[in-house]
């Protein structure tokens, strides 16, 4: 019985290191998102920059294509830009913040990641104790994640 609580525990442990896991791929697609939008501004305040402050642009605002002029524009794209700037480094920020939760994650619970062929050298950036990386772990699961049943 007490080998049917350890092996719930242990993919209840390898459940919450693929939510960390998850969360921090999501961050990191959001700020490549949020980054191609800024490289999208900041062409477009390139383009605009020297351009008769008096001549027509069209500009999507909700959905819907309204006229104004480069006057009126710019400064809406600057500040646009500046923003997503801010947004884009706290989000990183976060991206950081989730690999430090990740890898207190895995050193608590003893995780270790292997290759696809169930062996195979650690991950890049893995900064554990060879000896705490080579422990022998109880069971393996799917997904290359291997909880030891040691300490915990």
């Amino acid at each position: 019985m007490s080998a049917k609580i350890s092996k719930n525990s242990a993919e209840e442990v390898i459940q919450g290191f693929n939510k960390l896991r998850i969360e921090q791929r999501q961050l990191a697609q959001k700020v490549a998102e949020l980054e191609q939008e800024l490289n999208e501004h900041r062409m477009v305040i390139e383009t605009l920059t020297g351009v008769d402050p008096s001549r027509k642009c069209f500009r999507m605002i909700g959905g819907v294509l309204v006229e104004r002029t480069v006057r009126e524009v710019l400064p809406a794209l600057t500040t646009n830009r500046d923003q997503l700037t801010q947004l884009i480094d706290q989000l990183k920020e976060q991206v950081l913040k989730k690999a430090q939760d990740i890898a207190a994650y895995q050193e608590k619970h003893q995780i270790q990641i292997r290759g696809p062929g169930g062996q195979g050298p650690p991950p890049a950036g893995d900064e554990r104790p060879a000896a705490a990386r080579a422990a022998g772990a109880a069971g393996a699961t799917g997904g290359g994640v291997l909880v030891s049943q040691g300490q915990s």
